[in-house]
């Protein structure tokens, strides 16, 4: 098992957690705790659950939340955009981070739901 902060998926997970923390910081006061906060909390519960996924002995359903969170901080960040308390740049980096989140959380369930492949030979 490779250290959870080794892994590529959350090293990107970290990565969108700074980029919202710097978004959040301009946003307007009145949103900074709603929206913002809301949208820094699925970033941190994003990186949580890479470490819980990587230590678990059954990864799926870790990594099915990972997924769920991973769109609602999608949902928060268009809102964000759509309200225009993000540019479209920083709206754009950020999904870029999410997507790859996505796609490596994904790629992980896959393999681990795979089943083992058996040794011919050993044993016998």
């Amino acid at each position: 098992m490779a250290i959870h902060t080794e892994l590529p998926i959350y090293k990107v997970a970290y990565d969108l957690l700074g980029v919202v923390v710097q978004l959040v910081k301009n946003m307007p006061r009145e949103f900074k705790q709603s929206i913002g906060g809301k949208i820094r909390d699925e970033c941190v519960d994003i990186a949580t659950l890479v470490f819980r996924a990587n230590v678990a002995a059954d990864k799926a359903p870790h990594l099915l939340v990972l997924v769920e969170r991973v769109q609602v901080a999608e949902l928060l960040l268009r809102l964000a955009r759509d309200l225009r308390f993000i540019s479209i740049p920083q709206y754009a980096k950020a999904i870029a981070l999410t997507g790859s989140i996505g796609k490596q959380a994904n790629g992980w369930r896959k393999s681990a739901s795979r089943p083992l492949p058996q040794r011919h030979g050993a044993g016998a």
